[in-house]
């Protein structure tokens, strides 16, 4: 049997904003949006259909609130590849994504750490060739 983690939840503090935000400035695709009544949602985005999938989910209560935006405890906790880094770079930026560093290549390839709006720490990444 194959297997594959298929998705990773992420607190967001508003759905919308949150779809939004993926959709328009990262440029992936709304997935699912489903009401789960009482204002709870499934929805899930991601850059294409066969690869993994982030869960909004809207926070709920004092506890998720307070791990909005740290999720991985400061650290860079999620991957974005990739295949052209400056047009991804570029097209962000001008979007006002707020990158932390300046590109710099790395043995594993092109990569610049960029936050969320809520504060979560990425990596935009393209890897070496080979």
């Amino acid at each position: 049997m194959r297997k594959r983690i298929a998705a990773v939840s992420l607190l967001v503090p508003d759905y919308d904003e949150a779809i939004d935000w993926f959709t328009r400035v990262i440029g992936f695709a709304l997935v699912e949006d489903v009401d789960l009544g009482e204002g709870k949602r499934w929805v899930t985005v991601g850059p294409q259909a066969e690869s993994v999938r982030l869960v909004l989910a809207k926070a709920d209560g004092a506890a998720q609130t307070a791990r909005i935006g740290d999720q991985a405890g400061g650290r860079v906790w999620l991957f974005l590849h990739t295949d052209d880094f400056a047009r991804d770079h570029a097209r962000m930026t001008g979007l006002g994504v707020s990158f932390l560093e300046a590109p710099r290549v790395e043995a594993y390839g092109t990569v610049a750490v960029f936050e969320d709006p809520w504060g979560n720490k990425w990596d935009l990444l393209q890897p070496a060739a080979g």
